[in-house]
């Protein structure tokens, strides 16, 4: 079923999402991704949440990435680009109010590298890989990478990474600023809980006008920054 491909549960004030498809190394399908904008939705629609942790199951993938076996099952190119414009995924994370963490094990090559990078924390198992090989296969990364990846790393390392599609590490990945720390794989989930709960705890409104700060201030000029950053200041104040 549809809703077994992202699963979506909650604990307390924090909400735990499970791209569920480990037999393809939860490659997002077409079918998963209708299923996960439903998620992503139900995160910014309620009100009562704090944090959203994103995770992949079975023991091999956070994400291998799009589903390459459907390329060229659309009708037409005009219509898989329309269906990928009419629910933008990657923007709908984005504009999330709430901070997303993402728990990584194993591939996060392609859009699992880039959906992890539209998460606001990192959190890297010791056997998790991260690439973008999208240039390999004769096409370019398409979920963001090629502007995600230089906000998140030096130009230099994404560059490295979009035009030859070869993988780092975990230990690489910290070495270059990618993720916040590096575990145990049996220590994944519970250093992904600490991290969720200390947000969760914190007062949401503040939590919500700090992450809006940076996203929307990121690339403004510092002067517009400051002036957005007074707003958000004034209305925290305020509440």
């Amino acid at each position: 079923m549809t809703e077994d491909l992202v699963r979506y549960e909650r604990t307390g004030d924090i909400a735990w999402v499970t791209l569920n498809r480990p037999e393809r190394l939860n490659a997002v399908s077409l079918e998963m991704r209708d299923r996960f904008w439903g998620v992503l939705t139900a995160l910014r629609d309620d009100p009562t949440l704090r944090c959203a942790v994103i995770q992949g199951a079975g023991d091999r993938a956070f994400s291998a990435g799009a589903d390459i076996t459907e390329f060229g099952s659309a009708p037409s190119i005009l219509a898989a680009r329309r269906a990928r414009q009419g629910r933008d995924l990657w923007g709908l994370m984005a504009r999330l109010d709430i901070p997303l963490v993402a728990a990584i094990h194993g591939f996060a090559y392609g859009a699992g590298m880039e959906l992890s990078l539209y998460c606001d924390i990192r959190i890297a198992s010791e056997d998790a890989r991260f690439a973008l090989p999208e240039v390999t296969l004769g096409y370019i990364p398409s979920a963001g990478g090629t502007q995600t990846a230089p906000r998140h790393l030096a130009r230099s390392e994404a560059l490295r990474m979009v035009t030859s599609g070869l993988s780092i590490d975990a230990t690489e990945a910290w070495d270059a600023g990618l993720v916040h720390a590096v575990v145990p794989r049996d220590g994944l989930e519970a250093a992904a809980r600490a991290v969720a709960e200390r947000i969760a705890a914190a007062p949401p409104a503040a939590v919500q006008a700090v992450k809006r700060a940076v996203w929307d201030g990121l690339d403004r000029p510092l002067a517009e920054g400051l002036a957005l950053e007074r707003r958000l200041a004034a209305r925290v104040v305020a509440l």
